[in-house]
Formats: structure tokens, C-alpha cells, sequence
């Protein structure tokens, strides 16, 4: 048995075995990331698309994706590489790409407009060995790093990112402890202290999913803007439009005229609030 402490699971492996993420395992007596370089999933997107509103606006982005990830969303929408039931068999099947050819195909697509690596589609955070190793030598090769989280994991491990990430849009998914815990199976204290350790290092944009009856009312968006304007008040937040997925597959998207008037809400104490999916 091998205790992992990437996030607040601290999860206790058996030899062999994966952690709550399905990417941990335990080889040997020793915790390391099963899903180091097998990649799910990779395009060339437009930045706005992870999204990031105020980091070199109009530009593209190499983005990748492995499987796996520590929380249990169940509106998640990407589940067939996130939620480890499906995962570990998608990752068994992926393409392994190393550190070093990841950033040269970065590299190739520079003359597309490409700036750099996003690491996004399932949680980058789990496997965050590869994210540093190939952040690295994005960096050498004079690109940026990009990373999509939920934001779930120790401080420790954000330090060991932190020299060679440029920007973040961070998740924060409610701003209740109790559904964060009950409906999410995260910890929203952990959430909340990577970023504000974050902020102080690279350019951070959150995102708010609004996802009916968890969090889409004007009391809770004033408590959650009141606590990032304590932060920094010109950090962008991105208030998403949900579409029904996985486990919340019935009922419509949220509505848009409730996304825009968060955004009302928000903007009262944040200088820069996008609409998302809309």
C-alpha cells in the first residue's frame, strides 16, 4: 500500500492498483502518473476555446488530453476519458506521445498561428509529471504553456508547475463546500487555496459552469465574485452555459437569458465577465 497525495483524497493504493483519478497507480511501493504521455485527445484550437478571453486573444493552441480525473461531475463533459470506469480503457488504447514530441509538433504548428501547448480535455492535474516534463521544453523552444483544471490538487504539486505555466482557466464549479463534497466529490477549500497560489504566478481566468439547482442563483454569483474580487477584481470569469451530458442527460441547456443576467450580477464587482456557450 502506497498513499498518493496529488489532491485531498490521499488515496491509499495497493500494489498494482489505481487511485479515485483511475491514472495513479502504485508501482513498486511507488505512486506515479499511468496515464504519463498516452494521449486521448489533441487539436489545434483557437485559445478562446479553453476558454481564455485575455491571453494572446486570436492566436491558436495545440491543445492534449490524456484520461482520468479526481472529481465525480455528474453533468461532466468529457466523461468517456474523465470518469475512470471509461477511462483506463481509452488510455490503454491512446496514442503515447513523449514529452519531447509533443513540444516538436507544437513546434511544427507555429506556422498556423500555434503559441504553445494547452494541457485540457480530461484533468491535467493527476498526471501533472507529464504536464512538467513537457512544459519544460515548451518553454525552451520559446512557446507558452496552457493549462484547463478544476483546479483539485495540493499546493505542493502547483509548485511544481508553476515555472513553466503561463496561464489558467481554473474551474470553480459552485461555491458551497457541502456540494462541492456531496455533488462533485471535491473539496472546494483546496480549490480555493490553488487559486489564489496561482494568481500570484501566472495569468489565471475561472470559469463557472452554471448547472440548474447547483449553483445558478444571484446570491451564490455575488458570494463567489465577492471572493475573487479579494483576489484581484480584473480576473476574467467565464459563465458557462451547461448542455445536458452523462449523468444529467434530460431537461435543456441552461437558459441564456439566466447566463446573461449572471453576467449582470458578476460585473458588479469584476471588471471583465465572459458568457460561455451561449
Amino acid at each position: 500500500m502506497a498513499k498518493c497525495e496529488v489532491c485531498f483524497r490521499h488515496c491509499d493504493i495497493p500494489e498494482g492498483e489505481r487511485g479515485a483519478c483511475g491514472a495513479r497507480i502504485n508501482r513498486g511501493g511507488v505512486i506515479e502518473a499511468g496515464n504519463y504521455g498516452r494521449i486521448t485527445g489533441l487539436a489545434l484550437d483557437p485559445i478562446e476555446k479553453k476558454p481564455l478571453a485575455e491571453f494572446y486573444p486570436g492566436s491558436m493552441i495545440l491543445s492534449a488530453g490524456s484520461y482520468g480525473c479526481n472529481l465525480r461531475c455528474p453533468f461532466c463533459q468529457n466523461h468517456e476519458i474523465s470518469w475512470s470506469e471509461y477511462a483506463i480503457k481509452q488510455g490503454r488504447r491512446a496514442e503515447f506521445l513523449s514529452p519531447q514530441s509533443l513540444t516538436d509538433l507544437a513546434v511544427r504548428y507555429r506556422k498556423r498561428g500555434n503559441i504553445g501547448v494547452a494541457f485540457t480535455y480530461n484533468e491535467p492535474l493527476i498526471g501533472y509529471e507529464f504536464v512538467r516534463d513537457t512544459a519544460r521544453l515548451v518553454h525552451e523552444a520559446g512557446m507558452k504553456n496552457v493549462m484547463v483544471t478544476n483546479g483539485t490538487a495540493s499546493l505542493e504539486v502547483l509548485a511544481e508547475l508553476t515555472p513553466y505555466i503561463d496561464a489558467m482557466n481554473i474551474d470553480i464549479k459552485c461555491f458551497s463546500a457541502d456540494k462541492y463534497a456531496e455533488v462533485l466529490g471535491g473539496d472546494l477549500e483546496m480549490t480555493m487555496a490553488f487559486i489564489r497560489e496561482a494568481a500570484g504566478h501566472c495569468h489565471v481566468e475561472l470559469t463557472s459552469l452554471i448547472v440548474p439547482g447547483l449553483n445558478d442563483s444571484e446570491e451564490e454569483m455575488r458570494k463567489l465574485t465577492e471572493w475573487i474580487a479579494g483576489i484581484d477584481e480584473g480576473m476574467p470569469l467565464h459563465v458557462s452555459r451547461l448542455f445536458p451530458r452523462f449523468r444529467m442527460n434530460e431537461g435543456k441547456p441552461t437558459d441564456t437569458v439566466l447566463i446573461y443576467r449572471l453576467v449582470e450580477v458578476a460585473s458588479e464587482r469584476l471588471k471583465s465577465v465572459y458568457p460561455g456557450n451561449c
